[in-house]
């Protein structure tokens, strides 16, 4: 997959550019707050159909407008491809596809992949389960958007249920009335959800071990197991049925507990990715190194189930990741994009001296130049 264009207007600090991009490495180079992550933020927008800086639409339309838009070109193994999206303040987003309107925004996640890759994600084995499950999240929807779409019933369902456990403390007539209908609806979209979390991990271990082991001369083995809050086992996870009923008798045992909380105390919100290096948990264990070595190996195994998913490689985007990385692992990395598209950020106009053929874009300002 090759990102060859974006037009934004509006977005951030940007108030217009447009930016065209080569098949091979592209270096967006300027000093902090001018631009650089900004741009890399709307490419990955339409990728997952939200900001990976958590951000809610009105943070990201310039100060002082209504509207901010952006319009991507790619390249997929069928054709030339386009996605626009129009974000306002005041209603809900547009979104097209090669100029036909689509009903929502979760209708384009997927088709434009890519992988993104910033300093937060150095520290995703030492953050807390809420890092690996957005890790998990975003993965797999970009694969998968059903599972996109279960998510967001999930969340719609979980809200509507913590509001009533939230009511419950003053008055549980409407709890009591409808808790098992919101805990059944909720144990089907986890054991949904959960299922595709368990076949993901499954697949994206080898991958992991591949590239941690060329990083550290295959020395440690990595593992990796999906922790659900249903304490079933793995193999168990393959029977949905079963899994959804785990759930409901969960979320039907703990009435009280959870009412004293205000939240909902069992689902796949609670659940974590437990990863190991030699049978001992990288996260109390690991040195910094190995934890960085792991959080790298995670991202560009992203690459790689893309890769066998659909053919073709997903736009690599590193938001100022070389400077936080020593150099034996920048030049793995370095030697791991060979033949990939990759657009990264940095703020030396001579960062990746030594790397062919990088096409170099100078930013200033929210303006963008070929240097």
């Amino acid at each position: 997959m090759i990102c060859k264009s974006i037009w934004v207007k509006n977005f951030r600090n940007i108030e217009e550019g447009q930016v065209s991009f080569g098949e091979g490495v592209n270096l967006l180079a300027g000093e902090n707050a001018q631009g650089k992550t900004n741009l890399l933020e709307a490419i990955f927008y339409p990728s997952v159909g939200r900001s990976f800086r958590g951000a809610h639409t009105p943070e990201i339309i310039r100060f002082g407008e209504s509207l901010a838009e952006i319009r991507l070109t790619y390249q997929d193994t069928k054709r030339d491809q386009s996605i626009g999206v129009k974000l306002y303040r005041d209603r809900q987003r547009l979104v097209e596809k090669n100029g036909l309107r689509m009903d929502k925004l979760s209708d384009i996640v997927g088709c434009f992949r890519a992988v993104l890759f910033c300093p937060e994600h150095l520290s995703m084995i030492q953050s807390g389960p809420a890092a690996r499950r957005s890790y998990m999240d975003m993965a797999i929807s970009r694969m998968n958007p059903r599972y996109m779409r279960a998510l967001q019933t999930y969340t719609a369902i979980l809200r509507q249920r913590n509001a009533l456990l939230k009511s419950a403390y003053h008055d549980r007539s409407a709890f009591d009335t409808t808790v098992e209908l919101w805990s059944r609806r909720l144990a089907e979209e986890a054991a949904v959800i959960a299922e595709q979390r368990l076949m993901f991990v499954r697949r994206i271990e080898k991958h992991i071990v591949e590239c941690f082991s060329e990083m550290t001369g295959e020395r440690e083995m990595p593992t990796l197991r999906y922790n659900g809050s249903s304490g079933q086992e793995e193999e168990e996870y393959s029977d949905r049925g079963a899994v959804t009923e785990r759930y409901f008798q969960l979320l039907m045992s703990s009435h009280d507990r959870e009412i004293s909380a205000g939240a909902t105390l069992w689902g796949i919100h609670k659940d974590d990715l437990d990863i190991r290096l030699n049978g001992r948990s990288a996260r109390n264990f690991g040195s910094q190194g190995q934890q960085r070595s792991l959080s790298l190996a995670m991202k560009l195994a992203e690459g790689e189930i893309c890769r066998e998913e659909f053919g073709d490689y997903p736009v690599f985007l590193f938001d100022d990741v070389l400077s936080e990385l020593d150099e034996n692992r920048r030049d793995y990395v370095l030697h791991r994009i060979r033949g990939k598209q990759v657009i990264l950020t940095g703020c030396e106009p001579g960062l990746l001296l030594g790397v062919p053929d990088v096409k170099r874009i100078l930013v200033e300002n929210g303006q963008y130049r070929e240097g």
